[in-house]
Formats: C-alpha cells, sequence, structure tokens
C-alpha cells in the first residue's frame, strides 16, 4: 500500500464518518486507535476516559458504587454524544457495542472496526493491568471465555475485522488501513 497518499485517500473517503474501534478488552482498541488516528491525521477519542470525565470518577468506581447497568447507560450517552461529533477514531469499551442503539448509531455514522483476538493474546493483556471491573472476581481465563461467546457474535456485525495478534501495533494499523481502503473503495495510489 502506498504510504504516502493512501491515508489522505482513506480520511477523504471517509468524508464525515468516524472510525469506531471495538472489541474485548485487551484487544488493543485504544493502542491501535491511536496510532491508527495519527496516520490519518485525526483526532482520536477514548470513550473510557470520556466516561471518566462525564461521571467525575473512575470506571472501576462508577461500577463499585453503582453497577454495570448504571455504567452502561452512562457509556450509551457518552456515545450518543461522541458520534455527533466531527470525524474521529473512536476506541469504545468492551461492552459498548453489545447495546443495540450504540451499534445502529456507530452504523448511521462511522465505520466500525472489531480488533479480534484469541484467548492467550487476550490473557496476557488483561494481566498487566488491574482495573478491569469484569474480572474483578472469579477466574479470569473463564470470564474472558463467557465474554467472547456472547460478544464476539455480535462484534461480527463490525464493517471490518482485524486480526489482532503479537505484532507492533503500527502492523496492525497497516491491516487496518487495507482493509479500510477496500471497504471505502479507495483506489491505490499509482506505482512511482
Amino acid at each position: 500500500m502506498g504510504e504516502a497518499r493512501s491515508p489522505n485517500a482513506i480520511k477523504a473517503s471517509l468524508g464525515a464518518k468516524s472510525i469506531i474501534m471495538v472489541g474485548l478488552m485487551g484487544c488493543g482498541k485504544s493502542a491501535v486507535g491511536r496510532r491508527l488516528a495519527a496516520k490519518l491525521a485525526l483526532p482520536f477519542v477514548d470513550a473510557d476516559e470520556e466516561i471518566e470525565k462525564a461521571a467525575g470518577q473512575s470506571i472501576e468506581d462508577i461500577f463499585a458504587e453503582h453497577g454495570e447497568a448504571y455504567f452502561r447507560d452512562g457509556e450509551r450517552k457518552v456515545i450518543a454524544r461522541l458520534l455527533r461529533s466531527s470525524p474521529q477514531v473512536l476506541a469504545t469499551g468492551g461492552g459498548a457495542f453489545m447495546c443495540e442503539e450504540t451499534r445502529q448509531a456507530i452504523a448511521e455514522s462511522s465505520v466500525s472496526v472489531w480488533l479480534k483476538a484469541d484467548l492467550p493474546v487476550l490473557m496476557r493483556r488483561v494481566a498487566k493491568r488491574d482495573n478491569r471491573p469484569l474480572l474483578k472476581t472469579g477466574d479470569h481465563e473463564a470470564v474472558m471465555r463467557e465474554l467472547m461467546d456472547s460478544r464476539y457474535p455480535v462484534y461480527a456485525n463490525a464493517d471490518i475485522v482485524v486480526e489482532s495478534r503479537d505484532v507492533p501495533h503500527d502492523s496492525i494499523v497497516v491491516d487496518i488501513l487495507e482493509r479500510l481502503a477496500r471497504a471505502l473503495r479507495v483506489a491505490p495510489p499509482p506505482a512511482v
């Protein structure tokens, strides 16, 4: 792919659409999303950070004090607000795409990218952080398997699926750019 022109052509083809990163915790939505945004010269927004700002407390504290249903309602509202913003790369929380209303809003305004990862990759990554509310109790691997079983069929509705694996994040960004170019029917730059 012609690195010099393709990101500009992809950005132009997106028009007013945003790119929404979806997937399970640990798949790399934020890390890859930041690099993708830089490559496309778009702002990067992390929905979890925006939720924390709106609530004035951490996601972990929101879960502990108010429960998951309260968090999901706030998440839905924040994402709806963010989707009305100018084009951006938006990393959503792992459960955001499970909400039908949110999926519909994403489908109408954006291109969704599922970063699909296998269990060993996810387990290595989530083990590095202890601030995952859904992993506060029980067997982490069993919880992740349950989440994969329930969420992967829904994530499969994303416009683009890219395998998240243990390679440099920039390699994943190249994969996303290639799939975006195909999905948006961006012609490759002429050979030099």
